[in-house]
């Protein structure tokens, strides 16, 4: 068996126009989107919309399965595809890849959890003629990374056989987009993770689709923050909001070896691996705008000569290049078992702690080479460096992904290493 490095060619042709994209639209209007946080730049959604869409994956970022004429005997590369899509729109601006149209977080929940018939419902609202949102509410005042410290609690009311939802929820990745009724957008929806049968523990966990409009949702605040500034990041109150009983994704019987939690929780399995290629586009890009100045003042990179022979900015670039191109390797590998129906926890986990590191460690160090360059806000190097902390924070901490890591590898359990 042969291993082959270069891109099938679809993904190759992609690159092409995502590059324009990147370099023509989102680079241009970076630093104004950075300063007018949570203004939305229309003109780019509803061109990424009609172009994926016309692209034949939808009207946003999604995973297309069914290959394309001629290409039947292919293996399946639909993350592997999303990820270097997500790699290139993030080198152009990683808070504007985070609002392309897309269902997000919140359709792979339903991707990895919903019916047949969720599906058909709520999956195929992404193909509208508008753009349409979706994202995840779990994080809580009082349960980050511990889910089973959530409080938020689902009540049957076996009159009219609707679950009643109450609790509040924090730092939701594109929650207004996804709930608040935009006259540009489509009609969204949040997903709700909330507790059935609190004495159960996570067993008693489930997640509910919340559609757009809903009454008793309110968006309290969106939160300022130190970067990916143009994506809205929502804090959310439900009170006493009823949604059908066929919202919920997974069984309504609470078992002691329940998978459906575990079957909605591997909604990250599949994605942290593309929250890694977001970071490590942005990486690329501060790495490519260092070399780029220091070859402007006669610095060049002599590849291929013995260390001690090299100057100190020398080694700190091929060490710089080193990081991003194995956590890339790390995310491919990540990507091309979810493609191929492997379990992946491990590597997903993998992939997001490196690309993390690597992302926070080269955007800092081009931003120290550069010194006064590096800090200006006459150029983007500043706002990748602040762009690129959340990388280590969202879809599982860095230190929770450690943990994720050591229990695969130890084979010991949540509650056996904490």
């Amino acid at each position: 068996m042969t291993i082959e490095f270069e891109a099938p060619k679809p993904i190759a042709n992609q690159q092409v126009m995502l590059k324009t994209v990147a370099e023509n639209m989102m680079r241009p209007i970076s630093r104004e989107f950075d300063e007018n946080e949570h203004d939305i730049p229309w003109s780019y959604v509803e061109f990424m919309h009609m172009a994926m869409k016309a692209a034949g994956g939808g009207g946003g970022l999604t995973v297309t399965e069914k290959p394309q004429e001629g290409d039947e005997k292919r293996p399946p590369i639909g993350y592997q595809k999303l990820a270097t899509q997500i790699e290139m729109l993030a080198w152009g601006d990683v808070g504007m890849y985070l609002i392309t149209p897309g269902g997000g977080l919140g359709a792979a929940a339903v991707a990895a959890a919903g019916t047949p018939e969720q599906k058909e419902k709520f999956l195929t609202r992404f193909n509208s003629d508008i753009p349409t949102y979706a994202a995840m509410c779990m994080t809580e005042p009082g349960a980050g990374s511990d889910t089973s410290a959530i409080r938020t609690r689902a009540v049957l009311d076996e009159k009219t056989n609707e679950w009643v939802i109450n609790g509040e929820k924090i730092f939701v990745t594109g929650g207004d987009k996804s709930f608040t009724e935009y006259e540009k957008l489509g009609k969204g929806f949040i997903v709700v993770w909330a507790s059935i049968d609190p004495t159960a523990g996570r067993a008693g966990m489930r997640a509910f689709v919340v559609e757009s409009g809903t009454a008793g949702v309110k968006i309290n605040k969106l939160e300022k923050k130190m970067g990916i500034r143009v994506s809205d990041t929502a804090a959310i109150s439900l009170v006493d909001v009823r949604v059908p009983f066929e919202n919920m994704l997974g069984s309504a019987t609470v078992e002691k070896n329940n998978t459906g939690f575990r079957g909605a929780m591997a909604t990250f399995d599949a994605t942290r691996p593309l929250v890694a290629a977001s970071g490590l586009g942005v990486a690329r890009a501060a790495l490519e705008f260092l070399k780029e100045k220091l070859e402007e003042n006669g610095v060049k990179i002599h590849y291929g000569l013995p260390r001690q022979k090299l100057s100190n900015i020398e080694r700190e670039v091929i060490d710089m290049e080193i990081m991003l191109k194995s956590a890339w390797l790390m995310t491919l590998k990540a990507v091309w078992m979810a493609d191929n129906k492997k379990s992946n926890a491990l590597e997903s986990s993998m992939s997001k702690v490196k690309a993390g590191d690597v992302t926070t460690k080269i955007t800092q160090k081009a931003v120290e080479i550069l010194g006064p360059i590096g800090y200006s806000r006459e150029f983007l190097l500043e706002k990748w460096m602040r762009d690129a902390k959340i990388t280590d924070i969202y879809e599982g901490t860095g230190q929770i992904n450690r943990l994720v890591v050591a229990r695969q590898i130890l084979g010991y359990s949540g509650k056996e290493l904490r």
